[in-house]
């Protein structure tokens, strides 16, 4: 063990003994059962990671929608069936949005803005 791994261990036990973790909520119940058996297994703790950071499945299909109906706007040459797709588009970018600003309200920070910039560069 490193010096690090030596040091949080001594860390948690003495809150441990403090009580520090007597209080804790769903201290005693068995967690909540979060099946993952439809991620591949090489995949679930990325999977974790991003649903712990506030990515849903619900985020990221309504993203993959959203970039399919901006494509068939383009390659659409009929001005009504064009109208109905940007009516889509535009209802499903108001439910992003809104998803989205429900999230943001707890992370106003600037250096989070750049950094969840970063990650949706990368993802999307």
């Amino acid at each position: 063990m490193d010096f690090f791994s030596i040091l949080s261990e001594d860390r948690i036990k003495k809150a441990y003994k403090d009580g520090e973790f007597d209080n804790l909520p769903g201290y005693g119940k068995p967690l909540p059962y979060d099946d993952l058996s439809s991620v591949p297994e090489n995949m679930r703790m990325a999977y974790r990671i991003m649903k712990n950071a506030g990515f849903t499945d619900e985020e990221s299909q309504m993203k993959k929608e959203m970039l399919t109906i901006e494509d068939l706007i383009k390659k659409c040459e009929d001005q009504e069936e064009k109208k109905e797709l940007q009516k889509k588009l535009n209802e499903k970018m108001l439910r992003f949005n809104s998803m989205m600003s429900k999230r943001r309200q707890n992370t106003n920070s600037s250096l989070f803005k750049n950094y969840e910039e970063k990650i949706n560069n990368k993802l999307f």
